[in-house]
């Protein structure tokens, strides 16, 4: 157990000091990339198979980092369409 929460600090430290010249979509997908392993691996030791655990939260992980990030652009995309429609009206 010691060893596994060694290795998610481990993760966690370089996807936070890691991100610095990253996209907004590469540092959202890998953190929830690395907050997914964390967590999977935690959930994972409890069931018995950390590294499964770790590999299945990554994954989903990944994918809810990259969805959340898709919805933040598409969030930013409607605020700017919708100042620039406001900017010509006046």
């Amino acid at each position: 157990m010691k060893r596994i929460l060694l290795g998610v600090m481990l993760v966690l430290s370089l996807a936070v000091f890691g991100c610095a010249g990253m996209s907004d979509t590469q540092q959202r997908t890998l953190s929830g990339g690395a907050m997914g392993a964390g967590a999977g691996a935690l959930i994972g030791a409890m069931a018995g198979s950390a590294g499964w655990g770790a590999a299945i939260g990554a994954a989903t992980g990944i994918a809810g980092g990259y969805i959340y990030d898709q919805h933040e652009k598409s969030k930013e995309a409607a605020y700017k369409e919708g100042y620039k429609a406001g900017q010509t009206t006046k």
